[in-house]
């Protein structure tokens, strides 16, 4: 596969096609494909990679490295709900203003039980009474992380009675995760049609 003579463009990036990729990239796409992810919101209907699936073929080792840790924080963290987890993923989303996130975790999240209005919430940066105490203490923990990068020794104690520890190491790697998928969003121009224009 080249990065030049692709006509069309996903964001900066050629929108690489699979008849282009090699034995390496086609490992990565495969691998990505039996994945528990969503095949509709990773393909587009000429089986390219949509979001950052598509920028992640560029060095398939490390790409397939980001998915399956990806994979793991999405479908195999039983330290957290997934209520939970969706409403941390769409706390970095909004710190990070990324669109392509919020759009793709906001069905997530549905999914996982959140209202529309207790999404809405998280949009505005509001509570609703319907977020239980470790839903809120843990939304919190996440502001906390994506803001200062750190938790002070209280917020630490607070995190860790109320979340217990495993729950705020699967925290601090899921804000690792997410914040670097959103950088890698926002320097490739994915397209994205979410709320922060």
């Amino acid at each position: 596969m080249t990065t030049e003579g692709s006509a069309e463009l996903h964001g900066r990036l050629p929108w690489f096609r699979p008849a282009d990729f090699t034995a390496e990239q086609r490992e990565y796409y495969d691998g990505l494909l039996a994945s528990p992810r969503d095949r509709g919101a990773v393909l587009d209907e000429q089986g390219r990679l949509n979001g950052p699936f598509n920028a992640r073929i560029l060095d398939p080792r490390i790409g397939t490295a980001i998915q399956r840790l990806g994979a793991v924080l999405r479908f195999d963290t039983p330290a957290l709900t997934g209520r939970q987890r969706e409403s941390s993923i769409l706390e970095i989303a909004r710190f990070e203003k990324s669109g392509y996130e919020w759009v793709s975790h906001s069905k997530t999240a549905l999914a996982a039980g959140l209202s529309p209005a207790e999404i809405e919430a998280i949009l505005q940066g509001t509570d609703l009474e319907t977020f239980s105490a470790e839903e809120l203490l843990t939304r919190r923990v996440v502001r906390i992380l994506v803001a200062e990068r750190d938790l002070s020794d209280a917020q630490y104690a607070e995190a860790t009675e109320g979340l217990g520890l495993v729950t705020v190491f699967d925290l601090v790697s899921l804000v690792g995760y997410y914040q670097h998928t959103a950088l890698a969003l926002r320097v490739w121009r994915v397209p994205d049609d979410g709320p922060f224009g």
